[in-house]
């Protein structure tokens, strides 16, 4: 049987990405005609890394900023979110070997400014990391949003 591999191994593994595609005119996806970028899981734990203390970065501006890069209209979003999250992951690996310095993958938000509960420790984790670096987190029904988290925000282009 064939041993499990480690999350930064994961995050390693670039499966031959990233990759450029058109997507056709005639297609049913959202951005018909468009060219879109599938990321490479390492482009996305890059750009994690870049968001500083007491600033945010949502998803979607990960998105744009690596659909920037490539010259493309559209960042994948399926890949993007699965990077994030191998990147999170991977991060709390490296902590947990005693590594200093991991990617702060709280900074990343959902849409909308909310927490991802799929990230390692689940909202509760994240709710304490955010707030010590001055954040405010509230709940609204089942989601917990970070509060007027667009102040917060690192636009696409500084992350370039």
């Amino acid at each position: 049987m064939k041993p499990r591999k480690t999350w930064r191994e994961k995050l390693a593994d670039d499966k031959d990405l990233p990759k450029v595609v058109s997507i056709p005119p005639e297609g049913r996806a959202r951005w018909k005609g468009a060219t879109l970028v599938v990321l490479a899981p390492r482009e996305v734990d890059a750009l994690m890394q870049k968001v500083p203390k007491g600033k945010l970065v949502t998803i979607n501006e990960l998105r744009a900023a690596l659909a920037r890069q490539h010259d493309t209209e559209v960042g994948c979003p399926i890949t993007t979110g699965i990077f994030a999250w191998i990147a999170a992951h991977a991060a709390v690996e490296a902590k947990g070997e005693g590594r200093k310095r991991i990617t702060p993958y709280w900074r990343t938000l959902k849409a909308g400014g909310e927490l991802n509960s799929k990230y390692p420790g689940g909202i509760e984790a994240l709710r304490e990391l955010v707030e010590a670096e001055g954040h405010k987190v509230i709940q609204k029904g089942k989601r917990f949003l970070v509060l007027d988290h667009e102040k917060a925000l690192l636009p696409a282009e500084k992350l370039l």
